[in-house]
């Protein structure tokens, strides 16, 4: 995960607008504000991104 990435996870994570583990609400709130990384990345990996939401890490 890149460090765009992880910002741009945060960033909707701080607007507190949805559960984070809604992998398609996280996809469009990161459409609607162009983080365009963050949307390909669930679409390429989507259970790497869950494991970092539910662990606040990156699988090994």
């Amino acid at each position: 995960m890149t460090e765009e990435i992880l910002s741009q996870i945060l960033k909707i994570r701080d607007t507190g607008l949805i559960n984070m583990c809604d992998c398609i609400a996280v996809q469009k709130i990161a459409f609607d504000k162009n983080m365009n990384e963050l949307v390909n990345y669930i679409e390429e990996d989507k259970a790497r991104y869950f494991h970092f939401i539910i662990y606040g890490e990156e699988p090994d």
